[in-house]
């Protein structure tokens, strides 16, 4: 129709979740039938989504699957990572409390400022 305005839903994480969950489902027990692209358009009418959305966050979900095991490894690096970096940030933190607190007190002996101004 000409001139009419959809509105594009936004769809939660957990709506794409269940649809797929429930594409992959009707796929499984539809795999040798010859109406395949069936259960997307049943599964999108279910959700109020087209059944391109369906098929495309499914394939998404089919090619991707083996990152949501691998999160586990990864997330692990990540704290990893983190830590490392806190640590360093803490050095360097003691290293310039160091130099600051050498540099006022030579100051102080220089007549330049009171010893430790902060």
């Amino acid at each position: 129709m000409i001139g009419v305005v959809h509105e594009q839903k936004t769809q939660t994480v957990q709506s794409r979740v269940q649809s797929n969950s429930s594409a992959i489902r009707d796929k499984r027990r539809q795999n040798d039938s010859p109406r395949r692209g069936k259960a997307n358009a049943e599964t999108g009418a279910q959700y109020e989504l087209y059944p391109a959305q369906v098929n495309t966050w499914k394939r998404e979900l089919l090619e991707n699957a083996s990152e949501l095991f691998d999160k586990g490894k990864s997330a692990s690096k990540a704290k990893t990572d983190a830590i490392a970096e806190n640590d360093e940030l803490y050095r360097q933190i003691g290293k310039l409390k160091v130099e600051r607190d050498f540099l006022a007190e030579r100051s102080a002996q220089l007549g330049l400022l009171p010893e430790k101004p902060w």
